[in-house]
């Protein structure tokens, strides 16, 4: 038996359209004409995954720089189902995970997945990411229609390493939960 290969490979304007295809059929929302043009200039953060030279699977994330901190969000991330349990969704997340450690400035990976989402929720607990929140009516056209957010966190948002942390910052973020 030959061993299977697994690659991911840019997106370009040749290929933009299998994306588009791919998504079609993995997520029960469809993107706009805009998350295609952002994609096509994202470069490393938006990657197909070739399964022995077939389109399979994608990921597409973008840099967040919202609440004070430089986050990556994964704004999809998705393999076609008779591919699951492959390697394929773990090739992708690891590709992000070493996009980040390589940067070295990101504070966090974020991303939404449909509060019924059991399989992806387990997947991503893999990587020691965590339910941080839910979003009540996230989804506009799809049941259930509120979201998790799981976030892995790379290093508190004040740059610093948890165990660096000073007082007056811990005293900052507890006072802000209360």
């Amino acid at each position: 038996m030959t061993r299977s290969k697994i690659e991911l490979g840019d997106v370009t304007q040749h290929n933009i359209r299998q994306l588009k295809k791919l998504n079609q059929v993995v997520f029960p929302v469809s993107y706009n004409d805009k998350f295609y043009k952002d994609v096509l200039e994202a470069g490393e953060l938006a990657k197909l995954a070739y399964y022995n030279d077939i389109v399979v699977g994608a990921v597409c994330c973008r840099i967040d720089l919202s609440e004070n901190s430089r986050r990556l969000y994964i704004m999809t991330l998705g393999c076609l189902k008779q591919y699951r349990r492959l390697g394929i969704g773990t090739k992708m997340v690891e590709h992000i995970l070493n996009y980040v450690q390589a940067d070295g400035n990101f504070d966090s990976i974020f991303l939404h997945v449909q509060v019924n989402n059991a399989s992806a929720i387990e997947f991503y607990k893999k990587f020691s990411f965590e339910i941080v929140e839910t979003k009540e009516h996230y989804y506009k056209r799809i049941e259930p229609a509120d979201a998790h957010v799981l976030q892995k966190t790379l290093r508190p948002c004040n740059g610093l390493p948890n165990s660096a942390k000073s007082d007056s910052t811990a005293d900052a973020s507890s006072e802000s939960s209360n």
